[in-house]
């Protein structure tokens, strides 16, 4: 008698980003990736995200707008990352400042994917980073990494001081900031 072999769950991919429009072509690109079946959730806000990840702890992979609503930009990233360390991060943004990328990097993405980039040049980097790599427009990877001193810094930091960074970076005043 021959038993075939169990077959392994499809991964989780997790798509958050608030145009569903641009949502369905992330999908799409995840569903062009040469790998086994992707089961795609969809989220639209940072609430949604973090929800989502809580009641699914076995996700591979999040890919992320940082301007959607609750995001406040990295600080979004920054309390993701507090919240489910082990969780992989890409982010897919409009924003294509390098100052803004290398932030990201530092931050804990595994990869910054300009939505300017063509499907297939989508495809291929979240081919790079299930394959372990971090990707960035640029292609220089050793330029940024997560063993940079400012990615070291942010990691030592404890819950309390993250939430007060994401309050800064929201551009919060001093005394919101002392009141939270």
């Amino acid at each position: 008698m021959n038993a075939t072999p169990p077959q392994s769950a499809p991964a989780k991919v997790l798509v958050a980003d608030d145009h569903p429009l641009f949502r369905e072509a992330v999908v799409l690109s995840v569903r062009h990736l040469d790998r086994a079946d992707f089961q795609v959730i969809e989220a639209g806000t940072l609430d949604e995200v973090c929800r989502l990840a809580a009641a699914m702890p076995d996700l591979d992979l999040l890919l992320l707008d940082l301007k959607m609503p609750g995001m406040d930009g990295l600080g979004g990233l920054l309390e993701l990352r507090r919240r489910f360390p082990a969780l992989p991060v890409v982010i897919v943004s409009a924003t294509e400042e390098p100052r803004i990328i290398r932030e990201a990097i530092a931050a804990g993405a595994m990869a910054y994917i300009p939505k300017s980039l063509d499907r297939s040049s989508i495809t291929k980097a979240l081919e790079h980073v299930l394959a372990g790599d971090i990707w960035h427009p640029g292609g220089d990877a050793g330029q940024v990494t997560n063993e940079t001193p400012m990615a070291e810094r942010m990691q030592a930091l404890t819950p309390q001081q993250t939430n007060i960074l994401r309050l800064m970076v929201a551009g919060k005043p001093n005394k919101l900031i002392a009141f939270e």
